[in-house]
């Protein structure tokens, strides 16, 4: 599976990278959602881990921006430290399609969410590869 990780903090980008690729994902990297609209274009993600708070543009403003056409189909999966601020209602009104609270409990439960999310199982993800 195609999966683009959205998020300033180079530590979380990280940790989901290594998660990601050791079940065998293929794995894109953007500091902000400013980037992230710039390789969407190129990298056609089917799943997209999206940070809300970013410079230059956060991931509310990121979804909002997205077209069908550049989106793909891609599912999203928003992340936030404000649990408090953001639930799963809030990342569904915003037009993400799952919400997931940080810092992470399990970075492998994630990533299984997120497989579960789009229907790719680990096996699939390697096949592709």
């Amino acid at each position: 599976m195609r999966v683009m990780l959205v998020d300033d903090e180079p530590l979380v980008r990280l940790s989901l990278r290594r998660a990601l690729e050791k079940r065998g994902h293929s794995v894109c990297e953007c500091a902000d959602g400013q980037v992230a609209r710039e390789e969407l274009a190129r990298f056609e993600a089917e799943l997209i881990y999206l940070d809300v708070l970013m410079p230059r543009l956060s991931g509310p403003d990121f979804l909002k921006s997205l077209t069908p056409q550049l989106r793909r189909g891609a599912k999203v999966i928003l992340m936030s430290a404000f649990a408090g601020e953001y639930d799963l209602q809030k990342a569904q009104s915003l037009g993400a399609d799952l919400f997931v609270a940080k810092p992470f409990q399990d970075i492998f439960a994630v990533v299984r969410t997120g497989e579960e999310l789009t229907g790719v199982s680990r096996a699939e993800a390697e096949a592709k590869r």
